[in-house]
């Protein structure tokens, strides 16, 4: 832009702090509709016309929406007061560099918003049976209204949340095995751009945390492989997968979200029988009962969105174990 302090500002270069759609983003493109990692479903700003004045009004109200903004993603940016008619606009040799800020928070997913709401539990998945010998696999899913909705929730902040663990508390090794992989999983939490991990331990076996909601696919991505270090069943494993229907956020088709959790029991034991135990315990099959359950972490209005987006519906998808 080629306004600087000291100017008098023209109608399009107003124009471009309000709607610009390449870099430097305008308000409009990140807080609007946007497209890809931009946009966070707030109202518009009108823009003007050419050759038109550009009101007070006009300026408040790009004022107050960079503010709205700035308080969501917890951004520090130029004080401001409202104008009135004949103010001079003395405080607008920043705007450029706020709005550049504000754009980089909601392209990476508002990392430091705080404005966020955890559901309780939409959907838990527990195994129909115990003693699987080969693995168990649950699935489970959230819709949004449509793929703009979902974008918006992911840009502003919003999360898929997955926990794993077992039904009941553990009565045998193994079951004490996939109790701290859940435990050392933690929360898994999927953002816009990277996936956390709240739980440590274990053995990392593949780590694809750096993948979030836009860099899913229509096919399972690998998100964490844990490995049991328990003495006796380093072959189990715990396993988070997701993907999307429509491509990712990048191509601004996706409207569902499916997360899937693999056990596997690949410790290498069978049931035994009493007299030919053969150093294994007599429950060497008794794996347990998987859980999985799904939240949301949803933004909300309490720090100055107008407007905040979540899911429209959760659904378990699937819930099989394989001997």
């Amino acid at each position: 832009m080629a306004y600087s302090a000291g100017d008098t500002i023209l109608d399009d270069e107003y124009n471009a702090f309000v709607a610009n759609s390449s870099s430097p983003f305008g308000y409009n493109h990140f807080a609007g509709t946007g497209a890809t990692v931009y946009g966070l479903g707030q109202t518009a700003i009108d823009q003007v016309s050419a050759g038109g004045l550009i009101n007070a009004s006009q300026w408040n109200a790009l004022f107050t929406g960079i503010t709205n903004i700035a308080n969501h993603t917890n951004d520090t940016i130029t004080s401001r007061s409202s104008v009135s008619a004949g103010d001079d606009i003395d405080i607008a040799s920043a705007i450029a560099a706020d709005l550049a800020t504000l754009a980089a928070s909601v392209a990476a997913g508002s990392p430091n918003a705080t404005a966020l709401a955890t559901s309780s539990a939409l959907q838990t998945q527990t195994s129909g049976s115990e003693g699987w010998n080969a693995s168990a696999t649950q699935e489970v899913s959230v819709t949004f209204a449509n793929a703009n909705n979902m974008r918006f929730f992911f840009n502003g902040g919003g999360k898929m949340r997955i926990t794993v663990g077992i039904v009941a508390a553990a009565t045998s090794n193994k079951d004490t095995a996939y109790a701290n992989l859940g435990t050392a999983l933690g929360n898994i939490d999927i953002a816009s751009l990277a996936t956390t991990r709240s739980g440590s331990g274990e053995t990392l076996t593949t780590n694809n945390l750096a993948r979030g909601f836009n860099d899913l696919t229509t096919s399972y991505q690998n998100i964490i492989k844990l490995t049991s270090d328990n003495t006796g069943y380093t072959g189990n494993t715990v396993e988070i997968f997701a993907k999307t229907t429509g491509g990712n956020g990048n191509s601004g088709a996706a409207t569902v979200l499916t997360i899937k959790m693999v056990a596997t029991d690949g410790a290498g034991d069978d049931q035994y029988t009493s007299g030919n135990l053969s150093s294994v315990a007599p429950a060497a099959k008794d794996t347990p009962k998987m859980v999985t359950t799904l939240f949301t972490i949803t933004p909300t209005t309490a720090q100055g969105l107008g407007t905040a987006y979540g899911i429209s519906a959760s659904a378990a998808v699937s819930n099989s174990v394989a001997n």
